[in-house]
């Protein structure tokens, strides 16, 4: 089942076939913490840019019940996308139980089939988290099918075909099993956007204190920054963020972030 939402957004696709990206990541406040500078560049470049979560984040406090928390964290992130000018879409699943079935999978391919993204930004397969390694396979099956004209109900965006692919950086850059930092295929300056990226990343407000109370951390936006500033470093630049391209059969070859970018 489609949600209002997506139907505007494919009434919208219809008339204006622009590039598009799309984030679609599990949790609200994970794509302004992971790949938001790249997103605003490609803004800036005219393109589409939609920002889609699997769950509302449900689970994100420690004092505040599901349903409560789950709406405040939906309008921080519907106001997030909106500084840049991009579309926010949750599919809402819950937190702790993103699962790759036949529910999520039909949701997730309606929402690629609605979106028509050029270019998507999704979770690695291996992160410290389930809820992320899920929406991984929810990715790669939506972005492989929603270009099938059986695999949704709602008709084909003219020019819809596989998209490229990129799996951001796990939280804090690190393999959960080697602890070793993920090497990246490219890696995107955002030195001159940062800011930018901080007034997306600060609308989380919500989760400073769940992050206080579960994760033992603060300041989740200079946690943001110091990885911003270390992936930055290996291009010679104050602030960078780093991604991994998928390269299967059918994917697009080429690496059009470097190309449209300027990458490393």
């Amino acid at each position: 089942m489609i949600v209002d939402v997506c139907l505007e957004t494919y009434r919208s696709k219809i008339v204006n076939n622009t590039p598009t990206a799309l984030a679609f990541l599990a949790h609200p406040d994970d794509a302004e913490i992971l790949c938001a500078g790249t997103l605003i560049r490609l803004r800036d470049l005219g393109w589409e840019v939609h920002i889609a979560t699997v769950t509302p984040g449900d689970c994100g406090s420690a004092t505040l019940p599901a349903d409560e928390i789950a709406r405040i964290r939906r309008g921080e992130a519907v106001i997030a996308a909106a500084k840049i000018g991009a579309t926010y879409h949750c599919l809402e699943e819950r937190d702790v139980n993103v699962v790759f079935d036949k529910s999520s999978n039909r949701k997730a391919i309606d929402l690629f089939r609605a979106v028509a993204p050029t270019l998507v930004f999704t979770h690695p397969r291996h992160d410290y988290m389930l809820d992320h390694e899920q929406v991984h396979q929810l990715s790669r099956s939506a972005a492989f099918s929603y270009p099938i004209p059986n695999a949704s109900k709602l008709p084909l965006v003219e020019g819809s075909a596989v998209p490229w692919l990129y799996y951001c950086d796990p939280v804090e850059g690190s393999d959960p099993y080697s602890g070793e930092l993920v090497r990246s295929t490219v890696s995107i300056d955002i030195s001159d956007v940062i800011e930018r990226k901080i007034e997306m990343l600060a609308c989380h407000a919500s989760q400073r204190e769940w992050l206080r109370s579960h994760h033992g951390m603060d300041e989740y936006i200079e946690s943001m920054k110091r990885h911003s500033e270390i992936r930055g470093q290996e291009l010679g630049s104050n602030y960078a963020e780093a991604f991994v391209q998928h390269r299967g059969h059918p994917f697009p070859q080429s690496d059009i972030l470097r190309e449209l970018l300027g990458g490393q």
